[in-house]
């Protein structure tokens, strides 16, 4: 299957590189207000809508997890990446991380307050991703929040893009057409951020973060 095959190979690619993405990207909410108020802003609006607990999905190394917590949510993280899952439970002992994939999530329907969702669907083909946004949906609460950050296509007209990784294969979406899915997925977009590349930007892409909510009704 491709999507089994593309799973397992992100999963080699993620155990083999985990320290040093650690390493990497350790500090990099100290050095982005951006990143921090988008954060800020999910944590309110998951708050304001409940209570229940919130999942970091693709959650690497557990720094974002972390931060989640410290903003008062009841967060926890979830990897492919038993090498990352390893590194997440030492730096965080205190916080909940579990091996699992976004595609078959292992979670009750309807049980989270909020889905963050940080660049962990950039490795997922074209083709599967209205299966990970529906996995998503089923997961939240009704009222629930959904964060999800992705990279931009060039125009509309390419609606995905291939683009060099340095772990493995990945995928930027056209804003529109993401949120058009989630949409489908019956997830409604709230707000979006874009963050124009900046000069010292080794990829020069638009970095897009969409926040959209389940119907308080659950249906999708």
């Amino acid at each position: 299957m491709v999507g089994h095959d593309a799973l397992r190979a992100t999963r080699e690619a993620y155990d083999a590189a985990a320290p040093a993405y650690a390493r990497l990207f350790r500090d990099t909410l100290r050095d982005s207000p951006l990143d921090r108020a988008i954060l800020g802003a999910f944590a309110e609006a998951v708050s304001a809508s409940g209570d229940g607990q919130v999942a970091d999905l693709g959650c690497g190394p557990g720094h974002i997890t972390a931060c989640l917590d410290g903003l008062g949510l009841p967060a926890f993280g979830v990897d492919a990446s038993p090498a990352m899952i390893g590194l997440a439970r030492r730096s965080y002992p205190g916080l909940r991380f579990d091996v699992g994939t976004m595609a078959a999530l292992d979670i009750s329907d309807g049980t989270l307050g909020g889905v963050l969702s940080r660049w962990s669907v950039i490795h997922t083909p074209p083709q599967e991703l209205p299966g990970i946004l529906a996995e998503f949906h089923r997961v939240l609460a009704p009222g629930g929040h959904l964060l999800i950050g992705f990279s931009a296509s060039d125009a509309p007209s390419r609606r995905t893009q291939v683009f060099d990784h340095a772990v493995a294969p990945a995928y930027r979406w056209w804003p529109d057409h993401l949120a058009a899915l989630l949409r489908e997925a019956g997830l409604a977009e709230v707000a979006r951020l874009v963050r124009e590349p900046q000069p010292t930007d080794r990829r020069q892409f638009r970095e897009i973060h969409l926040l959209a909510r389940k119907a308080r009704t659950g249906a999708a």
